[in-house]
C-alpha cells in the first residue's frame, strides 16, 4: 500500500511538471497521481499494453496522471 502511494505521488509531481502546472502540494499530487494510475491502468489495457515494474508503473501512472490533470483544466 505504501509503495502505491509513493508512486502515486511520483506520477503526481512528475504530471504537474511535464504538463507545466503549479503542483497541488503533497496531498493534491498523491490524489492526482494514484487516480492517474486507475486511469492509465484502464488507458494501457484498452491499448493491449501492460506494465511490468517500478520504472513501467510510474510510467503508467504519470500518463493517466497526465490525463486527468489535462481534463481538469478543461473544466478550470
Amino acid at each position: 500500500m505504501l509503495w502505491f502511494l509513493l508512486i502515486g505521488i511520483i506520477a503526481g509531481w512528475l504530471a504537474g511538471n511535464l504538463t507545466k502546472g503549479e503542483g497541488f502540494g503533497l496531498i493534491g499530487d498523491l490524489v492526482v497521481g494514484v487516480v492517474g494510475s486507475f486511469i492509465g491502468g484502464h488507458l494501457f489495457s484498452l491499448l493491449g499494453l501492460s506494465a511490468y515494474g517500478t520504472i513501467a508503473e510510474i510510467i503508467m501512472a504519470t500518463v493517466g496522471a497526465i490525463v486527468l490533470l489535462w481534463i481538469i483544466r478543461l473544466f478550470k
